[in-house]
């Protein structure tokens, strides 16, 4: 659903109330009112909801995709150099902006999928332990297992 069907709502909802002005019938009548608040008024407001408040919810679904998307690429990157990135390597990899690619790896830190560390040099490298532990992925057990 979206806007072809948010201004289908909206004609419909136009067409009624041109209909509902040409007829005869009381409009303080009860039934009226009734009939009048279910063509009329809900078709109104359900386009104008679908034409202007979808668009901000498709635009925030849109953007929270993308976040994950970047994620989940990075993850994808730290498993591939051994758990260990910066944010110059983020950036490079994914083509975004070294802000944007620290404010992400940040963001993955607050939830505690990656550490940071400090090399010598003052370059900060992120830390994800779990991606470069993967090779051992082999040798696991059952928990019950001796």
């Amino acid at each position: 659903m979206g806007r072809k069907t948010g201004f289908a709502l909206l004609i419909l909802a136009a067409l009624m109330a041109f209909g509902f002005a040409r007829s005869r019938a009381s409009m303080v009548a009860p039934a009226t009112l009734v009939a009048l608040l279910v063509t009329v008024v809900l078709p109104a407001v359900g386009g104008a909801t679908l034409l202007w408040g979808g668009g901000r919810r498709r635009g925030e679904r849109m953007h929270l995709l993308r976040q994950r998307t970047i994620e989940a690429e990075i993850l994808r990157l730290a498993a591939k150099e051994g758990g260990r990135l910066t944010a110059g390597d983020v950036a490079i990899a994914l083509a975004l902006s070294p802000e944007e690619a620290k404010e992400t790896l940040e963001a993955l830190m607050t939830r505690d999928l990656a550490d940071i560390a400090v090399t010598d040099d003052g370059v900060l490298v992120y830390v994800f332990h779990e991606m470069g532990k993967l090779g051992s992925k082999a040798s696991a057990r059952g928990i019950l297992d001796d």
